[in-house]
């Protein structure tokens, strides 16, 4: 067998990933032509076929499968053995592979702008989704680190927590409910309550206080997207339960306003973690020091305005 490159083997990862030359040809920014000769080369280094056409798509081989599995291990040593080589020199470098629920890309980029400025060296590959989404990237070893709320009971991670994460009832200032002194989540029901989609933490959240209420939730609209729900709050269209961290910016121009509902806001953690059999890497472990010491203190400057808005309801309450 001839030797292979690294370039072939990346080709041949992606292809397999996305079932498709042409997607892999835009993931690692060169033409369908320049994959497919990359392809062919390992191909013939290998001595036999690893991927076959099936319509439109491509699907690997026998061997095309044994070989994605050693591309995999052997980019990853490569990868990590530049880190360590690196690390030596005093350097924090290599691709930091995170992984974030949806809410958290709202928390995210001011620390990952605070850490990559003073690495330079770091490169960065962010993938966003919902809770099972980002378990499941973990659990398949596609992210090294993972933030979300509650630690997965289906992986086993070292989990640490680095913040608190505020969820709330909002609604658009002029809505009716906002008129009232205090609002139940009976009420809250009838305002037609919007909500994430299944799977999502704030919807686990908001199913958990209705349960503990004792009330059966009626959801009035349920979106994968929060900025959909915050239009229609906006627009008066509905009232929803949302995490803070993505109305930061509605908050501070006074778009919406947190519902004077006894149980708001609900008071979470953010967690870091990574699975307890598999080392990660050193820029990743560099990472996850850097949010444990620095979280609340991004977060406690990143909802100012919000934290006005909390202190304004309860002297209203007290009133």
């Amino acid at each position: 067998m001839n030797p292979a490159s690294f370039r072939q083997l990346e080709a041949l990862l992606l292809v397999a990933r996305h079932e498709s030359v042409s997607r892999a040809a835009e993931a690692l920014h060169v033409t369908q032509p320049a994959v497919s000769l990359q392809i062919k080369m390992l191909e013939e280094a290998a001595g036999t076929p690893l991927t076959r056409k099936v319509g439109r798509g491509i699907q690997l081989t026998a061997a095309g499968e044994v070989m994605v599995g050693f591309a995999d291990r052997i980019l990853r040593l490569w990868e990590e053995a530049t880190d360590e080589v690196a690390a030596l020199k005093g350097v924090i470098s290599g691709t930091l592979r995170i992984g974030a629920i949806t809410t958290a890309e709202y928390l995210l980029p001011p620390m990952l702008v605070r850490f990559t400025t003073e690495r330079p060296d770091v490169r960065l590959k962010l993938q966003v989704g919902n809770r099972n989404d980002i378990v499941t990237m973990l659990g398949k070893h596609e992210i090294d680190l993972a933030i979300m709320g509650t630690p997965p009971r289906e992986l086993r991670t070292n989990a640490a927590r680095f913040a608190r994460h505020p969820m709330a009832f909002i609604a658009s200032p002029t809505h009716p409910l906002m008129k009232k002194r205090r609002v139940t989540l009976a009420e809250i029901m009838d305002a037609n309550l919007l909500v994430r989609e299944r799977g999502s933490g704030t919807r686990t959240t908001v199913e958990r206080l209705y349960k503990e209420a004792g009330y059966p939730l009626r959801i009035g609209s349920e979106l994968s997207s929060n900025e959909a729900i915050k239009r229609m709050v906006v627009a008066g269209l509905g009232v929803a339960f949302l995490s803070v961290h993505a109305c930061t910016l509605e908050f501070e121009t006074g778009l919406v306003r947190m519902l004077p509902v006894p149980e708001n806001p609900v008071e979470a953690d953010w967690y870091v973690m990574h699975l307890v059999d598999k080392p990660i890497p050193k820029v990743a472990a560099a990472f996850q020091d850097f949010v444990i010491d620095n979280g609340q203190e991004v977060v406690l400057r990143q909802l100012e305005a919000f934290h006005r808005d909390v202190a304004k309801l309860r002297k209203g309450r007290q009133q």
